[in-house]
């Protein structure tokens, strides 16, 4: 799973994985309908790989908040909607992420990890295997 490509661009919807680089800004094609997009400087973009979750005392990168919400759906589509209502949503991540800083996660947050996470799957992108090879590369890493 490498996150380093795949970027949200502000006042679009869904995900965009990175074509280019340009002077004025990346070309990205669309997850959702493959369309291509040219996102200038003047439009907020975020990197997935880059964007880390508030935990108490700590941040949890996002990849690590998708391979949980993978094994915890055993590689299936979140079971709740990221349409439910706050007190769900908030209910739901406090099971992948027991220690999520509740004051400074908001549910559009856990909405839009939520979206990602699905859209993500729906295109083969993350998997059971693949998070179990992050999981051995990480821990051979923390060996050396």
């Amino acid at each position: 799973m490498d996150l380093s490509k795949i970027i949200a661009v502000s006042g679009r919807p869904g995900l965009y994985k990175i074509n280019t680089q340009t002077q004025a800004g990346v070309v990205a094609t669309s997850l959702i309908d493959g369309k291509r997009i040219i996102a200038n400087a003047s439009v907020q973009i975020s990197v997935l790989g880059e964007i880390q979750v508030y935990c108490i005392g700590k941040e949890t990168p996002l990849l690590d908040v998708f391979v949980k919400i993978l094994a915890f759906e055993s590689g299936n589509p979140s079971s709740i909607s990221p349409k439910s209502s706050s007190v769900e949503l908030e209910a739901y991540f406090f099971k992948i992420l027991d220690d999520y800083d509740e004051e400074r996660v908001y549910p559009n947050d856990i909405k839009k990890i939520l979206q990602w996470y699905n859209l993500l799957l729906s295109k083969k992108m993350i998997s059971l295997t693949k998070s179990k090879e992050v999981f051995t590369n990480k821990s051979e890493e923390e060996k050396i």
